[in-house]
């Protein structure tokens, strides 16, 4: 199997667990800035900037609720599993929106 194939397949499991867990109920969040998530995102997605996340956690559920959570290129939402982890949640990282087809 090759690197390509390999990564595929699991930016593929990545995004159907993204996509049942949001069906399920899971919180979909966008950390990018409330210009970019105006100037476009997944539906359905609440802004929650990374800047202000971390004061912003209780408004986001209990300790083990499901969160998936995207940015733009995938590494600010990658900053933001791992708070959103440490604070108890299970984190599903989209990683970039693109990736959301």
């Amino acid at each position: 199997m090759s690197l390509f194939s390999s990564s595929f397949g699991r930016n593929q499991d990545t995004l159907k667990r993204a996509k049942e867990w949001v069906q399920s109920g899971a919180r979909l969040i966008d950390v990018r800035t409330p210009q970019e998530f105006a100037s476009g995102h997944i539906t359905g997605a609440h802004n929650v900037p990374l800047q202000v996340l971390g004061g912003s956690l209780s408004s986001l559920g209990q300790r083990g609720d499901k969160v998936v959570v995207y940015c733009h290129s995938g590494a600010r939402s990658a900053h933001a599993r791992g708070l959103l982890e440490a604070a108890g949640f299970e984190v599903c990282d989209l990683g970039p929106m693109a990736a959301w087809q």
